[in-house]
């Protein structure tokens, strides 16, 4: 009988073979060979070499390097690292930041690169490929960069808003608007002119919550041109993007680098440096600044999205990524500082013009008042001195005090679109700069949203019924469904649910996922087991720094940030600031109960399946997942006639143990069920009593026979599943 070929289908930790045993009553005794599980809409099942196309992976190491640096170098950078330094300490804070640096973010940062670039898998491979139980970890991955995708493409959407305004002369928000009588709006003049261009030109933004307003139409174009673009570069995969990130990756270090030229030369520049950077070494004692640098080198780094470890997936098998890891985390910090170095060079500035604009407007108001001769302009101070408090309310006289304009620096969108965007203008050619600084942070949102949706849709490509569908329709239904939901932050209550969503469904639901991972990786898959892989793949052994971090410090930093995330958010009642047209200012208002339900949903919805994966496939509660349990059953035994076929196995092992390459390259992945034969043994028998049951006797058509030249006797333990 001519030879049968089998096809050894890539082991992922949670497939199996079973050999069933059947008498043909002529004394001799076939083997039935169930190579693959059935197609079952399960959620992870074999990926057979040469069913389906070869993994992309990078066209360069440099490619993947920029692709690194656009996805973790982004707007938080810019407009929130400056302010955790202003209000934690000044200079003192970058002590807290770099010892969270080196404790939690670069090791958190390998675990996922690494873990991606050896199972060659996106994030729910991955978990599922460690174990079937943990397949949970990669959905709630999907479903919290899902929620984050939504409004991180909504800042996208209001930078463009301004960069198309950036083009008039003047700028729209340069001065007020004039009513009816040429007078200046009220609550422009009570505010800014930044301020008002944010507010009401940009967002017409509502009371409340409770009273939204209707959609405006510039905002939905907006939206839907943000994702058209988003659609057309990542609608290809790293194919389409990778070409893109050489833009989004480098533009915005030569633009921070003519505002840094152009910063440095201003006047008050030294001002604005002098007071971010001034020490305050007393604020180390308060445990809020370290929780803080803790929670910025988390969500700078952009862990959790499933996103590194796609990005590590398309890596070779030898690729050096601790060199990786460390060469992205110091050019993550070293763009954070030299972003903080720009933005308050500029914000020196600003407060320099306004501490000026302050005393003419008093210097006007005590020469009217004769305090004050026309001419004396030294005299000021000596004249403010000799007012007391009742005085400087009757004149209305202002403080003007460099220190005051400085402590006002804001964060977030209001650093970006009110408080630089009033610097901007005050430079000359101001078109011009507020041109480039949009268009940076236009490049500097693309860049991280391209990483966020890149980790979304590699997860949503580990499903089998999507991985038969084209990229390019799957990538379109996604943008065309963030679209549609996106139309709730074009509402005149938009901001009100970005922060909102900022707030509830980017946080806990992140900080869960990411410490199961690194549970997952250190204490179920073997932190000895991840430090052998790392080896293979680059010939460094990861040391004590890299075990104490992974097994003892990095957890309890986690647990540290996710329990006072849980705490500050019961203490304290959550509110969102919302515009007040009447008196032109921010007021706090607190969520309505409807809004919190929500935001208590998403949550749950970023957590819940976890412990749901867990407990349906312990349980066997899915009849779809019997294919992903089957890889419990172990084969004990073997009768003569599958001995060539075993000895093809053993065959492989040594060259297994020296296979670099991921299940998705046919590689082996060492998983909880590679023990040695006397481990097997100890197992609970539980899921064999579950599912099988002794065969009969049966003749079967379903037969291959393999050569029973061997002399070696074998007996076979038969079972049924």
């Amino acid at each position: 009988m001519a030879a049968t070929k089998i096809i050894d289908a890539p082991r992922n930790g949670h497939e199996m073979a079973p050999l069933n045993t059947r008498a043909r009553g002529d004394g001799t005794h076939g083997v039935t060979i169930v190579l693959t599980a059935p197609q079952r809409n399960s959620v992870q099942s074999v990926d057979i070499p040469g069913n389906e196309p070869e993994r992309a992976a990078w066209s360069g190491k440099m490619q993947f390097f920029l692709s690194i640096i656009g996805y973790s170098v982004g707007l938080g950078n810019i407009w929130r690292f400056p302010y955790l330094c202003q209000q934690n300490g000044g200079g003192a804070f970058l002590i807290p930041f770099m010892v969270m640096l080196i404790l939690e973010g670069i090791p958190l940062f390998l675990i996922e690169l690494g873990i991606g670039q050896r199972m060659r898998l996106g994030a729910l491979g991955v978990w599922n490929t460690i174990h079937p139980w943990l397949g949970g970890i990669g959905i709630s991955s999907c479903i919290v960069t899902l929620f984050v995708a939504l409004y991180y493409n909504v800042i996208i959407t209001w930078v463009f808003f301004y960069l198309f305004n950036s083009f008039r002369y003047p700028l729209p928000w340069s001065s007020c608007p004039l009513n009816g009588t040429g007078f200046e709006l009220e609550e422009c003049a009570k505010s800014s002119e930044t301020t008002y261009f944010w507010y009401r030109t940009t967002l017409d933004a509502a009371p409340s919550m409770d009273e939204p307003g209707g959609l405006k139409w510039w905002i939905v174009l907006c939206l839907m041109l943000s994702w058209t673009i988003v659609f057309f570069i990542v609608m290809k995969g790293i194919q389409s993007s990778g070409k893109v990130v050489y833009f989004t990756s480098l533009f915005p270090y030569i633009v921070l680098t003519i505002f840094f030229i152009r910063g440095i030369t201003l006047r008050g520049a030294g001002a604005g440096l002098m007071h971010m950077y001034t020490p305050k070494v007393e604020k180390l004692l308060e445990p809020t600044v370290w929780l803080d640098a803790a929670t910025q080198v988390f969500y700078s780094f952009g862990l959790a999205f499933g996103s590194l470890i796609a990005f590590g997936s398309y890596n070779t098998p030898k690729n050096n990524c601790v060199r990786d890891v460390l060469l992205v985390s110091v050019c993550n910090a070293v763009t954070a500082i030299y972003a903080s170095v720009v933005i308050f060079a500029i914000l020196g500035f600003k407060a320099t013009v306004n501490v000026d604009r302050c005393v003419a407007s008093n210097t006007e108001i005590l020469v009217k008042n004769k305090l004050l001769g026309l001419n004396d302009t030294q005299g000021y101070e000596q004249a403010m001195s000799l007012l007391n408090g009742t005085e400087l309310l009757r004149l209305q006289l202002s403080e003007c005090s460099l220190a005051h304009e400085l402590d006002n620096a804001a964060e977030g969108t209001g650093l970006a679109f009110i408080v630089f965007t009033q610097a901007i203008v005050e430079l000359p050619g101001a078109p011009f700069w507020a041109v480039l600084f949009f268009t940076m942070l236009l490049s500097l949102g693309l860049g991280s949203q391209i990483g966020i949706l890149e980790g979304m849709l590699c997860t949503l490509f580990d499903i089998d019924i999507i991985k038969r569908v084209k990229k390019q329709h799957v990538t379109g239904v996604v943008c065309l469904f963030c679209f549609i939901v996106g139309f709730i932050f074009c509402t005149g209550a938009g901001e009100y649910w970005l922060k909102m969503f900022d707030s509830f469904a980017g946080t806990i639901g992140l900080v869960v996922v990411a410490l199961m991972e690194m549970i997952a990786v250190i204490f179920i898959y073997g932190h000895e087991r991840f430090t052998e892989d790392i080896f293979q793949m680059t010939g460094y052994r990861p040391g004590r720094y890299w075990q104490w971090t992974w097994r003892y410090i990095g957890p309890v930093i986690m647990v540290c940030i996710l329990v006072s995330s849980v705490v500050f958010m019961v203490i304290r009642n959550p509110t969102y600031g919302a515009w007040n047209a009447d008196l032109g200012m921010i007021e706090q208002k607190s969520y309505p109960n409807w809004v919190m339900g929500i935001a208590l949903s998403m949550i749950l919805a970023g957590v819940l399946p976890m412990p749901i994966v867990f407990l349906m496939r312990s349980f066997q509660c899915l009849k779809v997942d019997l294919d992903i349990h089957q890889g419990s059953i172990r084969r004990n035994e073997t009768t003569a006639s599958t001995k060539e076929m075993i000895d093809n196995d053993d065959d492989d092992d040594e060259d297994d143990e020296n296979d670099f390459s991921g299940p998705a390259l046919g590689g082996h992945v060492k998983t909880q069920s590679d023990f040695s034969d006397d481990d097997e043994e100890d197992k609970p028998m539980t899921m064999r009593m579950m599912m099988m049951r002794p065969t009969t006797t049966t003749k079967t058509s379903n037969v291959l026979n393999v050569p029973t030249s061997r002399k070696n006797n074998y007996k076979k333990e038969a079972y049924d599943v």
